[in-house]
């Protein structure tokens, strides 16, 4: 359970980070990229950013990687924007949840048109 401390500097991280791929990250590999979530450890030294990917997944994946490459240039502007003692060393993770809510409501719909179909058989 996070601390509101840690949620505090989640935050944080994530709206900056946020600034950063919008305004001072120019890789084309990246492509459309928005920041859903920041875990951050209990020590505040690491800091997992989850990111959601527009487009197929494998320029999801192609936009990780490119992300974990620059990790150290994006922590460096970190370390210019915020005001914390330790900047935490920074990985990104795709957030697949999207895909996953987008499914549910997808058979959910099959679900009830096929419900509806019953209905109208009978």
């Amino acid at each position: 359970m996070a601390t509101t401390r840690q949620r505090r500097v989640a935050e944080l991280i994530k709206e900056e980070v946020s600034q950063i791929l919008q305004h001072e990250v120019s890789d084309p590999r990246i492509g459309f990229a928005t920041v859903t979530d920041v875990e951050v450890t209990a020590d505040l030294r690491e800091a997992r950013v989850f990111i959601s990917v527009l487009g197929d997944p494998e320029q999801a994946q192609e936009s990780i990687a490119a992300l974990q490459r620059a990790a150290g240039y994006i922590r460096r502007l970190l370390g210019r924007r915020v005001d914390l003692r330790v900047i935490p060393e920074l990985t990104f993770a795709l957030d697949r949840s999207l895909e996953r809510g987008s499914r549910v409501l997808q058979l959910l719909h099959e679900l009830e048109q096929e419900q509806s179909g019953k209905a109208k058989a009978e």
